[in-house]
Formats: structure tokens, C-alpha cells, sequence
């Protein structure tokens, strides 16, 4: 029970950075129906941005974080604005496309500027284990929980009790009827990649802190992972993103810790498949019916 249980601590730290991913996600498609393939290479952009501030500039944990957050999420307005905008009312499939575009030119762009090779990243925070009840935490565990906790809240803060969230839940219900109540719906869509941009870039650094190696392809897994997570829970749905991101976190140290390691994408992108057959909405969300 004791290996049961730190199996369970490990799965909820990997659960949190998928969550994180995951909300990102969720938010785009809840607001403007968008599949961001490009959302995982963001998530490897704010990866880099944090080692950058760390390792060059010598800046401390929290101050690289909130740059990184900062930067990420300008370069999810600036995708936005120039590879969506322009696709608002193009078919699915191209801009379906285009994120696969976007995602291969960030990928080759980080390959450029810093190499093909795995790069160490600082470690900022001394990362001391905690015995509790015979199961080990590290600090970075509860960093990253701490961390990902504040996040969600002051997301959950923005949707609900903001007027720029209160503008969002309309966008997401209606765009057209949100539109004609003075709601300007090209800002709430930016801001929404602001958002989910910032968590992924967030993410990035707490990945790179966690596993002490960054390259520029780590965005690809934990991307299509987070995409699951998004699905499982209910896409669209912001606490079914969390809930997926944990489920799948903790899915995947069981297999690894009970089974066999080389398996364990294979059960993720299973769980992927089983939830569209069985509950295609996912696990919180619910079915709409759509008028033809």
C-alpha cells in the first residue's frame, strides 16, 4: 500500500503540469471550437524561456515562472492574431491544418536558436525529501501542487467573477448573440490564448524544474497527453481538463510502476480511444445536440 500511495503522490505531481496543458485546451475549444495542436510547443516555449531567465539572466524561480508566463502568453495572442484570426470563418480542416503548421514552425524555430540537444535545466530549488507517514514528498512535489493549485483558483476567479470571464461563458455560449450584446468577441478570443498560453508556459517550467531536462520536441507527448486528459474530463469543460489531467498523471505512474513503462502511451491513447466510443463528451461533459 505504502509503494500504492507514492505512486499516487507521483501521478498527481505528472497530473498537474497535464492539467495545466489541459486547460489551455479546453478553454480554445469552449470559446471558438479550435483543436490548438500548437499548444504543446507552447507549453515547450515557456520550457525554454524559463531556462533562458534562469540560466543567462540568473534569475530566481518565481520571477523566471512569471516571465516566462508573461512571454508565452504574447506568443499565444501573437499565434492567434496572425495564423487563426484570419481562418475565423474558414473550414475546420484547415485550421486544423494551420495549428499543425504553427506546431512544426515552433518546434524548428527552438531547433534553431538552441540546438537539437537535451539541455540541463538550473535547478533553482533545493529539492529536499519529505518523509510523511512512510511515504517521500520532494519540495519540488509540493511546488509544483502549490503552484498548479494557485493557478487553477485564480483561473476559476477570472471565469467566474470577471467581467472578461463573464464575456467569455457568453462567447462560449453564444458568439453571435454575445456579439450583438456589445461583447467584443476577437478581444475575449485573444484573451482566452492569453490564458491558456500563460498555464501552458507555466507548465513548461514546472516540467523542466521536475525532470531536470528540456529539449525542444518535449512539447509533442505531453501535448497529445494533455489533449486526452482534455477529452476524458469533457472538453470545453474547465473542471473536466482537471480532472483529466490528474487521471491520466496518475494512469500513467500505475502502469509504469505495476506494468511496464514502454506501454504506458499506449494505455493513455487507449483511454483516448475507449472515451470517444464509449462517452464522447467525456467524463463531466454532456451531450448537445446540434441543429443542421
Amino acid at each position: 500500500m505504502e509503494t500504492f500511495f507514492q505512486q499516487m503522490i507521483n501521478g498527481l505531481s505528472l497530473g498537474s503540469i497535464y492539467a495545466l496543458i489541459a486547460l489551455g485546451y479546453t478553454m480554445v475549444y469552449g470559446i471558438i471550437k479550435l483543436i490548438n495542436f500548437a499548444h504543446g510547443d507552447i507549453y515547450m516555449v515557456g520550457a525554454f524561456i524559463g531556462y533562458t531567465m534562469i540560466h543567462s539572466f540568473g534569475m530566481g524561480f518565481f520571477p523566471a515562472l512569471l516571465t516566462a508566463m508573461a512571454l508565452s502568453a504574447l506568443l499565444g495572442v501573437l499565434i492567434e492574431r496572425i495564423a487563426y484570426k484570419p481562418l475565423r470563418h474558414a473550414t475546420r480542416i484547415a485550421v486544423l491544418i494551420t495549428a499543425i503548421g504553427v506546431s512544426y514552425l515552433l518546434q524548428n524555430g527552438m531547433l534553431y536558436f538552441y540546438g537539437a540537444e537535451v539541455r540541463s535545466f538550473p535547478q533553482v530549488v533545493d529539492n529536499t525529501l519529505f518523509e510523511v507517514a512512510g511515504l517521500q514528498v520532494s519540495r519540488i512535489q509540493l511546488l509544483i501542487f502549490a503552484t498548479t493549485l494557485v493557478l487553477m483558483v485564480l483561473l476559476q476567479f477570472i471565469v467566474q467573477k470577471t467581467k472578461m470571464g463573464k464575456a467569455m461563458r457568453a462567447v462560449s455560449t453564444d458568439s453571435s448573440a454575445a456579439q450583438l450584446m456589445g461583447i467584443n468577441v476577437d478581444n475575449v478570443i485573444s484573451f482566452t490564448f492569453f490564458l491558456g498560453s500563460a498555464l501552458a508556459g507555466a507548465a513548461g517550467v514546472l516540467v523542466g524544474l521536475y525532470y531536470n531536462t528540456i529539449d525542444p520536441m518535449m512539447g509533442v507527448a505531453p501535448g497529445l497527453k494533455a489533449f486526452v486528459a482534455a477529452v476524458l474530463g469533457g472538453i470545453g469543460f474547465i473542471p473536466g481538463a482537471v480532472l483529466g489531467g490528474f487521471t491520466i498523471g496518475i494512469v500513467e505512474t500505475l502502469v509504469s510502476a505495476y506494468g511496464n513503462s514502454m506501454i504506458r502511451d499506449a494505455v493513455v491513447y487507449g483511454i483516448l480511444i475507449l472515451i470517444l466510443i464509449i462517452r464522447p463528451a467525456g467524463i463531466l461533459g454532456k451531450h448537445v445536440k446540434e441543429k443542421v
